[in-house]
């Protein structure tokens, strides 16, 4: 565990310098896991085989972890699509996007 780190009542879930939940002995957000799992329906074991360098423990432990804090994750989740959205919008189109759109690829 990080120095920098603060322990929670879940075993493998340690908040980082910012309050942001992670799993403990790694750079994995737990959000990171949740996305995975809303976006592509993965269950545990399938989540265990996609980042094969966590334990199924960790993953349980990470996804106990957000349906304790749910809606304090998912309002995190909402501000960084918001922030996503924003930046892309005031973002200037690079010349390979303008490319990529000319030739109907995206």
């Amino acid at each position: 565990m990080s120095l920098n780190s603060a322990k929670t009542k879940y075993e493998h879930v340690v908040l980082d310098e910012k309050g942001v939940p992670i799993i403990a002995g790694t750079n994995t957000k737990v959000i990171e896991i949740v996305l995975d799992k809303t976006a592509y329906g993965w269950s545990p074991e399938e989540l265990h085989f996609q980042h094969p360098y966590l334990t199924l423990g960790q993953i349980y432990s990470a996804l106990a972890y957000y349906w304790d804090h749910q809606d304090a994750l998912d309002r995190d989740i909402e501000r960084r699509l918001a922030f996503i959205n924003q930046t892309q919008q005031t973002t200037e189109q690079t010349p390979l996007i303008a490319r990529l759109k000319s030739k109907g690829l995206i």
